[in-house]
């Protein structure tokens, strides 16, 4: 009997009224309703009713530039716990920082939101990156990437302890005078180089034992990391290749840890375009693009490739570019920059749409066919285990992909049908962690 056919994972990330820098100028856009947690919980209950892994939050600690649209409103820990009360089976994921927390306050809080949610909650665990948050935090400026990974190592190690700090039996309820068991309820006593937490934590032990860890690392640091402690990983490729370098050597890495790469899913970003035919998904990319601020566009483009953009004419080929060798600026940007050249061959205003919507992440217009085809290719090719859906509109995004693109791969036996568990653990297919005490 042939195996079965790999399932696909997928979570949505919520950015906004989308993540093209121009869906909230268009005219349906939900940019009024930022502050209205009845959007999020909508958004939310849109990609529970299509099966979903999570729905995910990244966060900022700084304004940003206001003028150029939506960045920042709720803060996502606070949204999620009303998201919990509006849904009953997604994961809730959130990014909190190991630079500008502490451990026992992100234990606190995220096992808080593990019993609010009954056992759905992840955590995406960053280092920021950006001098603009760092001052909102008591810094000059970022600490040094090193320093930063080496927090972010010990911070991970504490909130675990914490997590682990009460017995999953120690509850008694015993209105005889036990509420709980002092045996199974022990301090931490960590005194590290970052942090001192006494403990023990003062929230039981999660539902999940632990809530599910995501990491995000490109860097060799960020690599190491997500190896030894990650059960889930985001990751950004703008092509299979780029892909297939990345998950193949994570999951190396993640077997010479002692760990089994089967079960850490890595979901490169997807910015998906649905149409019933390839040219009404285009026409839906083509509408973005021509909202956005012509003049700032093409300023912003002249930074990524260190030329004077605006005389390019926006209908026309992207003239020839430097060779990334002969580039003396930061190659990264640059380097996708050339990519989406070399393979797609856009306008100057099809390249500013690009790079608006997703930058350096995966791009696919075309019919829920020809996305669901491109999902199970990389899947199926080891270049993703699924993906972290980034709609450049919302909520017409995503409703889009769960009323067109999850009908074709539950059809295919690629995606569930209906949710067999009800925690992000048991979406994920991760064992829950046994107690110490």
């Amino acid at each position: 009997m042939p195996a079965p056919e790999r399932q696909v994972h997928l979570n949505l990330f919520i950015f906004g009224s989308g993540h093209h820098k121009a869906a909230w100028r268009h005219p349906d856009s939900p940019a009024e309703r930022m502050g209205d947690i009845g959007y999020y919980e909508e958004l939310a209950r849109t990609a529970e009713r299509g099966c979903l892994d999570a729905v995910f939050f990244a966060d900022g600690h700084a304004a940003g530039a206001v003028a150029e649209g939506p960045w920042w409103f709720l803060e996502p820990l606070t949204a999620l716990a009303a998201m919990a009360r509006a849904t009953e089976r997604i994961g809730l994921v959130s990014t909190v920082s190991s630079t500008f927390y502490t451990p026992f306050h992100a234990a606190r809080m995220l096992a808080s939101l593990d019993h609010i949610s009954g056992g759905r909650v992840g955590w995406n665990v960053v280092t920021s990156m950006f001098d603009t948050e760092a001052r909102n935090h008591g810094y000059e400026a970022m600490p040094a990437h090193e320093e930063r990974y080496a927090r972010a190592e010990e911070f991970v190690d504490v909130v675990l302890r914490l997590w682990d700090s009460w017995g999953d039996t120690a509850l008694r309820h015993d209105r005889e005078g036990v509420f709980a068991d002092p045996g199974l309820v022990r301090p931490v006593h960590h005194r590290g180089e970052h942090f001192r937490v006494d403990g023990p934590l003062n929230v039981p032990r999660p539902p999940q034992g632990h809530p599910v860890l995501f990491q995000a690392g490109a860097s060799e640091q960020g690599r190491a990391l997500a190896a030894r402690r990650a059960e889930a990983i985001y990751s950004v490729a703008y092509d299979l290749a780029g892909a297939q370098e990345y998950y193949r050597d994570l999951k190396s890495r993640i077997r010479r840890a002692g760990r089994d790469p089967r079960s850490v899913a890595i979901m490169p970003g997807l910015v998906a375009y649905v149409g019933s035919t390839e040219e009404e998904a285009r026409a839906k990319q083509r509408e973005l693009d021509m909202l956005l601020p012509v003049e700032e566009s093409l300023r912003q483009l002249g930074m990524f490739v260190e030329q004077d953009c605006t005389g390019w004419d926006l209908d026309g080929p992207v003239p020839e570019l430097p060779p990334l060798e002969e580039f003396t600026g930061p190659k990264g940007r640059y380097a996708t920059v050339l990519r989406i050249i070399e393979s797609e061959r856009p306008t100057v205003r099809q390249l500013l749409g690009r790079l608006a919507a997703g930058g350096g992440h995966r791009t696919v217009v075309g019919t829920p066919e020809q996305i669901a085809d491109r999902i199970t290719e990389w899947v199926d090719d080891e270049g993703a285990d699924g993906f972290n859906l980034m709609p450049p509109s919302l909520p017409g995004g995503i409703e889009d992909f769960v009323d067109h693109v999850v009908p074709v791969l539950q059809k295919r036996g690629r995606f569930r049908r209906e949710y067999e568990t009800r925690t992000l653990r048991g979406h994920l297919g991760l064992e829950r962690p046994a107690s110490p005490l």
